[in-house]
C-alpha cells in the first residue's frame, strides 16, 4: 500500500537576514484568513512554530527560530504576530510528497531467516 504522498502547503518568508517558513493547512485557508482576518490562526496554520532555513529557501533543514533572530528581523518574538506578518507577505508554497512504497512488518514472512 502506498504511504507519503500527502500534500505539504508552507508559506515562505524572504527577509532580510534569513529565510523563515510556517507550516499551513491549506492554501484556501490561507486566502480566506487574508480576506477575513477574523478567522482564528488555528484555523489557518498547522502549528504556531516559526522555522528558519538559514538563506536556504525553501529548502533544507528546518530549524526552529529563536527570539533573538525573530526580534531582529520581525521587531517581535511573539509567534503570534510574526505568524501574521508571514501569512501577510510570504509566498504560499503546495508540494506533493512522492509515494513509498515499503513493507510494514519485515519480522514476519520469508525474507527473515529463522
Amino acid at each position: 500500500m502506498p504511504r507519503g504522498n500527502e500534500s505539504q502547503t508552507k508559506v515562505h518568508y524572504k527577509g532580510k537576514e534569513d529565510d523563515f517558513v510556517i507550516f499551513v493547512d491549506s492554501a484556501k485557508a490561507v486566502e480566506d484568513w487574508k480576506a477575513d482576518s477574523s478567522i482564528p490562526l488555528a484555523q489557518v496554520a498547522s502549528g504556531f512554530k516559526v522555522f528558519v532555513t538559514h538563506k536556504q529557501g525553501t529548502q533544507g533543514i528546518l530549524d526552529g527560530a529563536s527570539n533573538g533572530v525573530l526580534d531582529s528581523e520581525f521587531g517581535t518574538h511573539s509567534e503570534d504576530e510574526v505568524v501574521k506578518l508571514i501569512l501577510q507577505k510570504g509566498t504560499l508554497q503546495e508540494t506533493e510528497g512522492k509515494e513509498r512504497q515499503g513493507d510494514k512488518n519485515i519480522t514476519m514472512g520469508p525474507t527473515v531467516a529463522h
